[in-house]
C-alpha cells in the first residue's frame, strides 16, 4: 500500500487477503466498456475456483471474464446476455457451468437493492416466463408481480476513468453502466482506475461513486478493447454529388 491507505501498487496487492474460493463476485462492465481486466487477470493469476460472477456479460472468449471461464474458475454466472461468448455457450450447454439468467433491468436492480440494504423487490419483469419458476408471486393493483433478491456479493471489482486518493470515483460516459451498482453491492469493493489525482481536486458534483463505497484503490494501464468493428465503404464523388442535390 502506498500514500493513501486506499491505494495499492498492483492488482494483486489490491486483492490480497480478499480471495476465497466459492465467493460470489459483482463485476461491472457491459461487454467490454468499463470492466475490471487487471483485477480479472489478477484472480486468474491466484486461481481462486467455484466462483459465483454477477456480471451483464461473461465478456468475450479469451478475454475479461472469458479468462476466468476458460481457466474453469467460474461455477456459475449471474448473466443477462451471453451471446457473445461461444465457450460461455459451450459450458453451459454441456452442464459444465451453472448459469441464472436475469433480465438486464433486474439485475442492475438486484445490485442495487443489495447495496441498498434492500433484501427482495417485486417486479412485473418475467412474469409468464422461466425467470418466474420457483418465485414468489403477488399481486397489486391487479397486475402479477414477482419476488426478486437483492444481491450482496462478497467482492466487488469494479473500473473506474478516475478517482481522487479517497476513492471518489468519475467513469468516463457509457463506462459508467454497471459499475456504479457493483460496486454497491459488495461487502469490499476494489477500483481500478487510469489516473489517481488528490483529494479535493475532482468536481464534487462530478463524482459518480462516492468513496465511501470504495475500499480499495489500484491504477493501470487498460487494453480498452472493442466487441465488434463496424464497416462502410466510402461513396463515390458521383453519388455524393447525386445525394447533394
Amino acid at each position: 500500500m502506498t500514500g493513501s491507505n486506499k491505494i495499492y501498487p498492483s492488482a494483486d496487492a489490491a486483492l490480497d487477503g480478499l480471495l476465497a474460493d466459492g465467493m460470489l463476485i459483482a463485476a461491472g462492465g457491459f461487454g467490454l466498456c468499463g470492466i475490471p481486466e487487471l483485477l480479472i487477470e489478477a484472480i486468474l493469476r491466484a486461481g481462486t475456483k467455484d466462483l459465483t460472477v454477477a456480471s451483464n456479460n461473461c465478456g468475450v472468449d479469451g478475454f475479461g471474464l472469458g479468462k476466468l471461464l476458460d481457466s474453469r474458475q467460474i461455477r456459475k454466472m449471474i448473466s443477462s446476455y451471453v451471446g457473445e461468448n461461444a465457450e460461455f455457450m459451450r459450458q453451459y450447454l454441456s452442464g459444465e457451468l451453472e448459469l441464472e439468467f436475469n433480465p438486464q433491468g433486474t439485475l442492475a436492480e438486484r445490485m442495487r437493492a443489495g447495496g441498498a440494504g434492500i433484501p427482495g423487490f417485486y417486479t412485473r419483469t418475467g412474469v409468464g416466463t422461466v425467470i418466474a419458476e420457483g418465485k414468489d408471486h403477488k399481486d397489486f393493483d391487479g397486475q402479477t408481480y414477482i419476488l426478486e433478491r437483492g444481491i450482496v456479493a462478497d467482492l466487488a471489482i469494479v473500473k473506474g476513468w478516475k478517482a481522487d486518493e479517497s476513492g471518489n470515483v468519475i467513469f468516463r460516459k457509457t463506462a459508467r453502466n454497471f459499475n456504479v451498482p457493483a460496486a454497491k453491492c459488495g461487502r469490499v469493493c476494489i477500483c481500478e482506475v487510469e489516473e489517481i489525482v488528490p483529494t479535493g481536486s475532482l468536481d464534487a458534483d462530478a463524482i459518480h461513486l462516492p468513496g465511501i463505497y470504495v475500499h480499495r484503490l489500484v491504477q493501470g494501464q487498460h487494453e480498452k478493447r472493442i466487441e465488434q468493428r463496424t464497416t462502410r465503404s466510402r461513396v463515390s464523388d458521383t453519388t455524393s454529388k447525386k445525394e447533394v442535390a
